[in-house]
Parts: structure tokens; C-alpha cells; sequence
């Protein structure tokens, strides 16, 4: 479905990553780069490359990606004051890797809007 990315070979255990949730259709573990005192990537063991890749098939995923998202947060203690969960498409939005993950974010009060200051013209 898609190219093999570093996620793939997260959930491959052929790199290290600091795991703190999985089972048997998504893995989360801590951002390399943390934007927040707590920001952990929520993603599906399915290699899906985009938000644009989404189907019928598997939107079941995406779904799941939420429920692991609010789980890690009670369990970490931050669903009641709140958190940030994003998910980046393509380049403009912000995606760097194609696997779509869920960035978790929380441990501070999180400010809007997430956008840069400069405006994109479309034609």
C-alpha cells in the first residue's frame, strides 16, 4: 500500500523506539523531537500513507488511533485539563513521514492558531 517508512521499521523493531502503548492494530511511542512536556505518535500497524489514503476499509484504524490517543492521556493524566491530538497530511501540512500518525501533545496550555504567519496564495 505504501513505501516501508521509519514507522514500518519502528513496528518491525528494527530501530528503537521508546514504546509506551500497543497491541495488535496500533503502537504509540515518545516523540524523538518533543513539542510538548508529553508528546507521544499514535500510529497503525497498517501502512497507511496519507489522510488521502483513508477508505472504507481501513477508517476502522483511524478511530482506533483516537481511542489509544484518549486512553494514553487519562492514563497519563492529562484528559481533564486537556491535550492536542493532530494529525498532519502531505507537505504543506506539515507531514514528514507517510504513515499517518496521531501526535499526541499535553502538559501545558496549548495556544491557536498552529499556522504560520505567511499565507498560501491558490490559484
Amino acid at each position: 500500500m505504501s513505501q516501508e517508512t521509519i514507522f514500518t521499521k519502528i513496528i518491525n523493531r528494527e530501530i528503537p523506539a521508546d514504546i509506551v502503548y500497543e497491541d495488535d492494530k496500533a503502537l504509540a511511542f515518545k516523540d524523538i523531537s518533543p513539542q510538548a512536556p508529553f508528546h507521544v505518535l499514535v500510529i497503525p500497524k497498517l501502512p497507511i500513507a496519507t489522510i488521502n489514503d483513508v477508505n472504507e476499509e481501513n477508517a476502522h484504524l483511524v478511530g482506533h488511533l483516537h481511542l489509544v490517543a484518549a486512553k494514553l492521556a487519562k492514563e497519563h493524566g492529562f484528559a481533564e485539563d486537556g491535550y492536542r491530538v493532530v494529525m498532519n497530511c502531505n507537505n504543506d501540512g506539515g507531514q514528514t513521514v507517510y504513515h499517518i500518525h496521531l501526535h499526541v501533545l499535553a502538559g501545558l496550555e496549548m495556544g491557536w492558531p498552529p499556522y504560520q504567519s505567511r499565507k498560501k496564495v491558490v490559484s
